[in-house]
């Protein structure tokens, strides 16, 4: 609707992960080189709405042609569900057959590649919703309890930050101290939020990626605690009561507008919390410019 009036190839804004829309804060960099060059399982853990699938998405994208990758999304699946959703993935049709068959199915397929110098990879999105059977047998099938100093198949584990909790289960202890690396995506700061924006609307084709002012930049930033999942419906929003205003810019008055409006069916705490998140960044931004002045 918005799209011609502002002169964009698509929308910038979309709720969907998009790895061309992937926006490389600090802590996104510092995941993605370590899920790239690390071997043995990895965790990745963020707040929800931060960008991991996106990150995972992106990591898919630059395996190189040896190396098979599977992505199991939904994790409401038992163990032998993820290993038939597995070899479907990886193109080893044993459908048939029972689960320990697919199972040793897989196991093969993996030693195989082994052999051969080639690399699998099984991402695990939302992995905080399995179960503690399911994560431990997962540890097992990436060759865990080998004697050898190989990895049948790499690993990565990615949730919210209750995952961390999560592989802290007793039973989980040979998955836990086997672990290689442990990341973590923050929430964008104030200066990120507002090199976000550009960026999206870089890639959606924008003439003038300056279509939002700083006012209306910080003060998405604060209301949204720099999740940019709440970035995107909110700027999206602005965007649209801009197109309906015909006005060009976005200013801190749309930016108000668009939260007030997105908020109308909140309940009165929820309200209540989001103003406090507000004013204590406003008090947290104005704290960190006193410290700095000089004496």
């Amino acid at each position: 609707m918005y799209q011609s009036f502002f002169e964009l190839n698509e929308k910038p804004f979309g709720v969907t992960p998009d790895p061309r829309f992937l926006f490389m804060a600090a802590s996104h960099r510092e995941a993605l080189d370590r899920l790239q060059q690390q071997r043995g399982p990895v965790v990745l853990t963020g707040p929800p709405g931060t960008g991991k699938t996106a990150l995972l998405l992106a990591l898919c994208e630059r395996l190189d042609a040896d190396t098979a990758a599977s992505f199991v999304f939904n994790t409401t699946l038992s163990f032998d569900g993820i290993v038939e959703f597995i070899l479907e993935d990886l193109g080893i049709a044993k459908l048939e057959e029972s689960p320990a068959r697919r199972l040793a199915a897989l196991r093969s397929f993996l030693s195989e590649r082994e052999r051969a110098g080639q690399r699998t990879t099984l991402i695990v999105d939302e992995a905080q919703h399995l179960d503690a059977a399911a994560l431990a047998q997962l540890g097992l099938l990436a060759n865990l309890d080998s004697a050898t100093a190989s990895t049948r198949l790499q690993l990565v584990l990615a949730g919210s930050p209750e995952l961390d909790t999560r592989l802290q289960d007793p039973d989980l202890r040979h998955l836990r101290e086997s672990i290689a690396a442990s990341c973590r995506i923050r929430p964008l700061d104030a200066e990120e939020v507002a090199r976000y924006i550009h960026h999206r609307l870089e890639v959606a084709g924008a003439p003038d990626v300056d279509l939002f002012d700083t006012g209306a930049v910080g003060r998405l930033a604060r209301f949204s605690g720099g999740v940019p999942r709440v970035i995107n419906i909110l700027a999206d929003h602005c965007l649209l009561l801009a197109y309906a205003d015909q006005r060009r810019r976005v200013d801190r008055r749309t930016a108000d507008r668009a939260i007030a409006d997105l908020t109308e069916g909140w309940p009165a705490p929820f309200k209540l919390v989001a103003a406090w998140t507000t004013l204590a960044s406003s008090l947290t931004g104005v704290a960190r410019r006193l410290l700095a002045r000089p004496d």
